[in-house]
């Protein structure tokens, strides 16, 4: 059946994609130019299908196209795949690159097997990652305001040494400053309104993450995740909406490697090296896995604050998160103590963590199946 399926590979940009395709039982390939706009992509899928003799296969490379392309594609009746960029092979000694090369080496690769899928979300699920992203992008941004203002006052010599920073003190500290320069004055109060602007916009986005965290199908998940130590609602809504499809993952090991996590290897004739971590896959839910790890440093008791996440969950995850507080708490100053720096220390937790998160999300995969996954 394989020598009658047609393959394609696209080079997708903004303005123009570059296609490629082998229609089975012609050597040449045929390389055309189509518009990025949606009924160019209905012409272009019609176009082919009048070519090939039997099913046909179309690819390009994950990127700021997003899987926009790939819904125009299937909704026009044809098979689309996104892949990898990271993972696609490439050869040394190749230094010329072109928008035609490329979609040529797209579908030769594609024939070949030799290309990584990339899980594809719903229209649900990427809105959801989405809102996630954006709070995210807005805390940067907060974060950045907050810097500007904050080295603008170390200019001036303005230092607050009368307790923490961004306190409800803090901002009277700053409107009662007087300056003998009226332009100062004028600099401070929009450093000032720029920094509550993006804290507004912040709240207003956590608002809405957590009105989304109490909907189906992330309320069971999100509240799981909650029973963990450094886990709230952001950064549960964080991984569950980057780790959609969770069935995907067999085993905690294939999510380790997907987020990164795995040491890199060079082992060769009876010799073993071990570097660095990948840091392949998603590094957003990596950064969160992190940021959770940190908190595995301290005496692992039960807050307040956490025993009030754990009030109607599961006790069969209360005792999960019980065992990783435990577990990670004495890995970390093992490792700690036997001459690993804390960065160190701090990703090995990481990743281990990831083991007992697995255990939780994998349950619900089965006892509720996820019906978007394929």
């Amino acid at each position: 059946m394989k020598e009658y399926i047609t393959f394609v590979g696209l080079d997708a940009h903004k303005e123009e994609h570059h296609v490629c395709l082998r229609v089975a039982g012609k050597e040449k390939p045929e390389e055309f130019v189509v518009s990025n706009h949606p009924q160019e992509i209905k012409r272009m899928v019609k176009r082919i299908r009048k070519q090939a003799p039997g099913p046909i296969r179309m690819c390009y490379e994950a990127g700021p196209c997003g899987f926009a392309l790939q819904r125009q594609i299937k909704a026009a009746g044809a098979s689309c795949v996104v892949v990898a960029p990271s993972l696609i092979p490439v050869k040394p000694g190749d230094r010329v690159k072109t928008d035609r090369r490329d979609a040529r080496k797209l579908v030769d690769l594609f024939q070949a097997g030799l290309l990584t899928e990339v899980h594809p979300p719903t229209e649900e699920e990427e809105a959801v990652r989405d809102l996630c992203r954006c709070r995210e992008a807005a805390k940067a941004a907060e974060i950045s305001a907050r810097h500007q203002l904050s080295k603008f006052l170390l200019r001036h010599g303005r230092i607050y040494r009368e307790g923490r920073l961004w306190t409800q003190k803090y901002f009277r500290w700053l409107r009662n400053l007087k300056w003998e320069n009226a332009i100062e004055h004028r600099v401070l109060s929009d450093y000032l309104q720029e920094v509550e602007r993006r804290m507004d916009r912040v709240k207003a986005l956590d608002e809405a993450v957590e009105e989304v965290a109490q909907q189906k199908p992330y309320a069971t998940p999100v509240g799981w995740l909650r029973c963990f130590r450094g886990i709230d609602t952001v950064t549960a809504m964080g991984i569950v909406s980057e780790l959609f499809g969770f069935a995907r993952f067999t085993c905690p090991r294939d999510l380790m490697s997907y987020l990164g996590l795995v040491p890199s290897e060079d082992s060769s004739a009876g010799k073993r090296r071990r570097g660095a971590i990948t840091k392949t896959g998603n590094r957003r839910v990596r950064r969160l896995l992190i940021e959770a790890a940190w908190h595995q440093r301290h005496w692992p008791i039960t807050s307040k604050a956490l025993r009030k996440r754990r009030e109607d969950q599961p006790m069969w995850v209360i005792h999960v998160a019980d065992r990783a507080k435990q577990r990670l708490h004495r890995r970390y100053w093992h490792l700690v103590k036997n001459g690993k720096t804390e960065p160190v220390a701090v990703t090995v937790v990481a990743r281990e963590l990831v083991g007992f998160i697995w255990s939780v999300l994998h349950r619900q995969v089965e006892t509720v199946p996820d019906k978007g996954v394929t």
